[in-house]
């Protein structure tokens, strides 16, 4: 046999002692690591030759994102070279990045198909934190009249590898500064509750010890009031934060800005997020965005503060960032500081635990869908 056939098939024969396969098994598809539970990795790697106690330590090298060095370079052949070959990251492709004054970082990740999504790293007041925004559709069909992302309408649900690839994405951000992803929220394009199935699976392997080890109370899934999902979200059993979109304390007001608020009452959306909070034992918050002259009047900070009267839930009221014309034809302006200053002093003084979210990333597109649409 001549000598680099005869090399070949002695490093062969070592990679079986050692519990990998041999460089025929480079050739074999595995599917995207982002897409994988410890379980269903350990059955892929078994399947292909490879020790599946390998899994575990695969997974969680590649939820650190702690390495320059690719994750399947941390691993020795003929496993490494099938990873490099085969187990390529989703979205990992940055094709626009912002970065705001106050640090905020807006990426527009391109997918494996080419559709875009965008995520947001917040840096925290601390210096060593940050906060994830993650979105879970490319799109959104919601129809809310002032959100930009409902302008270029809806094309399809990530799947939770996707997910889980934004998340990565995020947390090297943060550690390129010196952060550590601290939180996540799902409030960027979409909405979670129509890709449940999807969200679920992605947070269980952000959350997860074996995986992502940020744990479930550092993760709040938002909805625009969706019911059956709130009731779907707690039967799963997760444990996450719960944020709802109200946005307008009567059915009438919320239907002009949310086309959902046609289909769920304002007293409706309250008793699930009861339900959800009886459930999960964690208290809601409601997500609150001022508009002048639409939804922040005295009169509508007295209705909101009697629908929370005995709820033990809390509002952040958010500053709107302008998006243009609407769907409606509408050009929505954010309220007065004095106006939010006002309203929140009501609810305070009416019993409400009330917070203004300062706003973050004001010079670039930081409206959820603003960098996609300009893209």
């Amino acid at each position: 046999m001549p000598a680099e056939p005869r090399q070949a098939a002695s490093r062969d024969r070592r990679a079986w002692r050692l519990g990998f396969a041999p460089k025929y098994c480079v050739a074999r598809n595995v599917t995207d690591l982002s897409e994988h539970t410890v379980e269903s990795l350990k059955g892929r790697l078994g399947a292909l030759g490879f020790r599946p106690s390998h899994a575990g330590p695969l997974l969680r090298s590649y939820y650190s994102g702690s390495s320059a060095e690719p994750v399947e370079r941390r691993f020795p052949n003929p496993l490494a070279q099938l990873l490099e070959n085969e187990a390529r990251r989703i979205a990992t492709a940055v094709c626009a990045r912002q970065v705001s004054e106050d640090g905020t970082t807006k990426l527009l990740l391109r997918m494996g198909d080419g559709r875009t999504v965008e995520s947001v790293m917040m840096p925290d007041y601390r210096a060593d934190r940050a906060a994830g925004c993650l979105s879970s559709q490319v799109g959104c069909a919601m129809g809310c009249d002032f959100c930009a992302t409902t302008k270029t309408g809806f094309e399809r649900n990530l799947t939770s590898g996707e997910i889980v690839a934004q998340f990565l994405a995020l947390r090297r951000e943060a550690q390129s500064l010196g952060r550590r992803l601290q939180t996540v929220v799902f409030m960027g394009m979409g909405e979670p509750m129509l890709n449940l199935e999807n969200v679920c699976a992605a947070v269980d392997r952000m959350a997860s010890n074996e995986m992502g080890a940020l744990g479930f109370r550092q993760i709040t899934v938002s909805t625009v009031g969706i019911v059956s999902g709130i009731d779907a979200l707690a039967a799963s059993g997760l444990r996450v934060h719960l944020a709802v979109s109200l946005h307008a304390p009567d059915d009438s007001t919320r239907a002009r800005l949310l086309p959902t608020g046609r289909r769920f009452a304002v007293h409706d959306i309250l008793a699930a997020a009861d339900r959800y909070q009886a459930s999960v034992g964690r208290p809601v918050s409601l997500q609150y965005c001022l508009l002048r002259g639409v939804n922040d009047s005295m009169a509508q900070a007295d209705q909101l503060a009697g629908l929370l009267k005995g709820r033990r839930m809390h509002v952040n009221l958010l500053s709107y960032n302008s998006t243009g014309l609407s769907l409606r034809g509408e050009s929505y302006e954010a309220s007065t500081e004095a106006a939010t200053d006002a309203f929140r002093a009501r609810l305070k003084d009416l019993g409400v635990v009330a917070h203004v979210r300062r706003p973050r990333g004001p010079d670039i597109d930081a409206a959820c869908g603003q960098l996609r649409r300009r893209s």
